[in-house]
């Protein structure tokens, strides 16, 4: 009685056995980039910038007051009416006069060169400058 017990449940247990199948591990990336859903994009890009703590994401989300957004107002609209006087009087009957410029924080270098009037704008406060050419025709 007890082998044929012991038959049963080990003809039972490999029936059972038989029936279990492993199952194949599947890894899906999250990224898009990798092959991951594209629908995740947006969320790994908010994500990424939250935890970006360069001063160049900060400076653009952080929110100015209404008192610093007028006075940078004034000061760019003083500035545009100032280099906008030095235009009309140096374009006169003789034209744009060479030499340097100072306009706030603003340094303006006209020279004539073989390329035509080269206008250098260079930005003392943050250290870029920018450069115009009007060729000669």
């Amino acid at each position: 009685m007890k082998n044929i017990i012991q038959s049963f449940f080990a003809l039972a247990l490999i029936c059972i056995a038989s029936q279990l199948a492993a199952q194949d591990l599947v890894y899906k990336p999250k990224n898009p980039a990798f092959g991951g859903d594209t629908f995740n994009y947006n969320w790994l890009l908010s994500s990424a910038q939250v935890q970006d703590l360069t001063s160049e994401n900060r400076s653009r989300t952080t929110t100015r007051s209404s008192v610093d957004a007028f006075a940078s107002n004034l000061n760019n609209l003083l500035l545009s009416q100032i280099s906008r006087q030095l235009i009309s009087d140096q374009f006169g009957e003789e034209g744009l006069q060479d030499g340097v410029y100072t306009l706030g924080n603003f340094q303006v270098d006209v020279a004539t060169t073989f390329d035509g009037l080269t206008i250098t704008i260079f930005d003392q406060a943050q250290g870029e400058s920018t450069q115009i050419v009007i060729p000669f025709f």
